[in-house]
């Protein structure tokens, strides 16, 4: 599992340090792709391939899912960590996320996210005040 919030610069040769927790978590290889809400998703391989196999069993003759494929595919891409712990993200990721050079990498789960660090803040204080009525939405049928 992915937690936490961490802030780090891009560098000039589109580079971004990951937190060591999870470098260890994602492995040598990855998958960076294009995520949802502007941001960028960083998957291991075994969580990959998990997804991949759920997108092959959408209907290709479903016009929104041959979309989602064509965007969640065409944006993916394989990486691997430097020595520094530094991975180089694509001109188009980069363009997509709208990264700058500040920018905010979060544990999501099964996920590491990639922002930027204005998109991240309007996200979070866009949310704050909902964020309990989504909670109850959400874990109506459950308890803790």
């Amino acid at each position: 599992m992915f937690m936490g919030e961490y802030h780090h610069n891009l560098d000039d040769k589109s580079r971004l340090v990951l937190p060591s927790k999870f470098r260890n978590n994602l492995g040598e290889r990855f998958i960076i792709a294009r995520g949802l809400e502007k941001c960028l998703y960083v998957y291991p391989m075994k969580e990959w391939e998990r997804i991949e196999k759920q997108l092959k069993s959408l209907p290709f003759t479903k016009k929104d899912a041959r979309t989602f494929v064509r965007s969640f595919f065409s944006g993916a891409t394989e990486c691997e960590f430097d020595r520094q712990g530094r991975t180089c993200l694509t001109s188009p990721l980069v363009s997509y996320a709208g990264l700058s050079h500040e920018c905010v990498v979060i544990g999501a789960n099964d996920r590491v996210e990639i922002w930027d660090k204005q998109s991240w803040e309007e996200l979070m204080n866009t949310n704050q005040d909902i964020l309990s009525d989504i909670a109850e939405n959400l874990f109506m049928d459950v308890s803790f």
